[in-house]
């Protein structure tokens, strides 16, 4: 069970639940964050490079992080990040994909002025054909176990 930071090594995995994107969901997004065409109408979609109705970007992250939530790699403690490396959009998410997260931690530094620690996790979406969608490294901020 992971409870603080010293309880995160290095390389260790984690794997989240899928959520399902409906069409609808696409274009509710995109409405409201995001009005592309090739977000909200799907005949202008295919005119687009994008060749199709396909997901916000920023609609992938949204439910990534969803995601990350979900999988609670920090233990009991709320998600506390102070920034995010080499985040990347790498295909299209269309309606009906079934994404999830797999996450692998690639860096731990503890503080040594203050009782936690930063991890880096290397995120990546994948979906329902095991393809690459997106990625992520937030860094996160994580509570040190009390002396």
């Amino acid at each position: 069970m992971i409870e603080w930071f010293e309880d995160l090594t290095l390389g260790m995995h984690f794997k989240s639940p899928e959520k399902r994107l409906t069409r609808d969901d696409i274009k509710r997004f995109a409405a409201e964050f995001d009005p592309q065409p090739y977000h909200l109408d799907e005949a202008a979609a295919e005119q687009t490079p994008l060749k199709g109705l396909a997901a916000s970007g920023w609609h992938t992250a949204a439910i990534a992080m969803r995601l990350f939530v979900e999988v609670r790699p920090f233990g009991p403690h709320p998600l506390l990040g102070i920034g995010v490396d080499e985040l990347r959009w790498l295909a299209p998410v269309r309606p009906d994909d079934v994404l999830h997260l797999e996450g692998e931690v690639v860096k731990l530094v503890p503080s040594e002025k203050k009782p936690q620690g930063l991890v880096w996790i290397k995120w990546t979406a994948f979906n329902q054909r095991s393809e690459p969608v997106y990625t992520f490294t937030p860094i996160g901020v994580v509570p040190r176990r009390p002396a």
